[in-house]
C-alpha cells in the first residue's frame, strides 16, 4: 500500500473502507497514478482520489471501467460495492459532503458519486456512473403527465418540422430489457424531461468535463435518440448547457442543492455533435465535443456487459 495515502474519514463504514482499500490495492499493484487511472478509464483523477480515499462511494459503471482497464478481481470488487451500498443508511450522505450537498438527497442508481473533473484529453471510452435521478421535481409528475406531453409534441410540432426533415425518422420505440418503450424519440424529445419520458433507462454518459470542482456531463439515450446535460458538485446559480452542431440547446440550472440536469435535445441525425458548457462563479469551460454519440454509447454498453467485456487487460 502506498505510504502517501490519506487516512479514511472517521465515519466511513467498515464495508466502504474495505472497498476503498481494495481500490487502493489495485492502484498500488499496477503502480498507477490518479492521472493514469483517469486516462485508462476515461474518468477523472479527482474522482479516483475521492473513491480511493473513502470520500465518496464509487459507482458501478466506474467500477466496470476499472475492471475493463486493468487486471483485477472484478467479482470481488463488485461484491464489496454491493456490501458498501447495503451498509449505507437510507438518505445518508457520503463522507465529506456538507451543507447543500448533504441535504438528504441520495446519490443515483448505485448511491455513489458521479464522475468528477474531466481528463484533459479523453482517449479512452468514458464509462462513468449514471447521474442521479433526484434533481428535478418534473421527474415526479409521473407517466400520466409524461404521456400528455408526448402527445402534445406529436400534435404541435411547431417550428421543429424542418429539423425532422433533415434526418430519417428513428425506428418505432419498442419495449426492451431496459424497461418499457420510451414516450418520445428524436425531435419529439426536445425540451422534455429525460426521466419522465423513460429515456434514462438506457442512458450512457458519453463525455465529462469540469469547471473547477463543478462536473459537467453529456448524457445520451439510444432508445430515445436524444441527449441532455448534467451538472454536479455545483451550487445555486451554476449551470450547464448542452448544444448540438445545429444549434439546439438546453440548460440545466442549479436552483438549490448541488446538481441538476437539463431537458433533452434531438440527437437522431447521423451527423449529430454534442457538447456541454458550464458556468460557475469563477469561470466557464466546456467538455470535448462528441461527434458520434450513438457509437460511443454502444461501445460503453458492450464494455459494461460482463460477457462482452474482458475482466482485465
Amino acid at each position: 500500500m502506498s505510504k502517501g495515502w490519506q487516512p479514511f474519514p472517521d465515519d466511513l463504514s467498515d464495508e466502504s473502507r474495505a472497498l476503498a482499500e481494495e481500490l487502493r490495492a489495485v492502484k498500488d499493484t499496477h503502480r498507477l497514478s490518479f492521472a493514469d487511472l483517469g486516462r485508462r478509464t476515461g474518468l477523472s483523477k479527482a474522482s479516483w482520489e475521492r473513491w480511493t480515499n473513502g470520500k465518496r462511494l464509487i459507482g458501478e459503471q466506474a467500477l466496470d471501467a476499472l475492471i475493463a482497464a486493468v487486471e483485477c478481481d472484478g467479482d470481488r470488487l463488485h461484491a464489496l460495492l454491493r456490501r458498501a451500498e447495503a451498509a449505507r443508511q437510507p438518505g445518508s450522505a457520503d463522507p465529506g459532503e456538507s451543507g447543500a450537498a448533504a441535504d438528504g438527497q441520495s446519490d443515483g442508481r448505485s448511491a455513489a458519486e458521479p464522475v468528477a473533473e474531466a481528463v484533459p484529453a479523453v482517449a479512452a471510452v468514458v464509462a462513468p456512473p449514471v447521474v442521479a435521478r433526484r434533481w428535478r421535481p418534473a421527474a415526479l409528475l409521473g407517466l400520466a403527465v409524461a404521456a400528455v406531453l408526448a402527445l402534445l409534441a406529436v400534435l404541435s410540432p411547431g417550428d421543429r418540422g424542418d429539423r425532422q426533415d433533415r434526418a430519417a425518422p428513428p425506428p418505432p420505440a419498442t419495449a426492451t430489457d431496459t424497461g418499457p418503450a420510451p414516450l418520445c424519440q428524436g425531435a419529439g424529445c426536445e425540451d422534455k424531461d429525460p426521466h419522465a419520458m423513460g429515456c434514462d433507462a438506457d442512458e450512457r454518459t458519453v463525455m465529462t468535463g469540469n469547471v473547477g470542482k463543478v462536473i459537467l456531463y453529456v448524457h445520451y439515450s439510444h432508445r430515445c435518440r436524444a441527449a441532455w446535460a448534467g451538472i454536479t458538485d455545483g451550487g445555486p446559480g451554476d449551470s450547464a448547457t448542452i448544444t448540438t452542431g445545429t444549434g439546439l440547446h438546453e440548460t440545466a440550472l442549479i436552483h438549490w442543492g448541488y446538481d441538476n440536469y437539463s431537458a433533452m435535445v434531438d440527437a437522431s441525425p447521423a451527423d449529430t455533435t454534442l457538447r456541454v458548457c458550464g458556468t460557475q462563479q469563477n469561470g466557464s469551460a466546456c467538455t470535448e465535443t462528441v461527434s458520434d454519440p450513438a457509437t460511443r454509447a454502444a461501445v460503453l454498453t458492450r464494455s459494461a456487459d460482463p460477457e462482452a467485456a474482458p475482466t482485465g487487460r
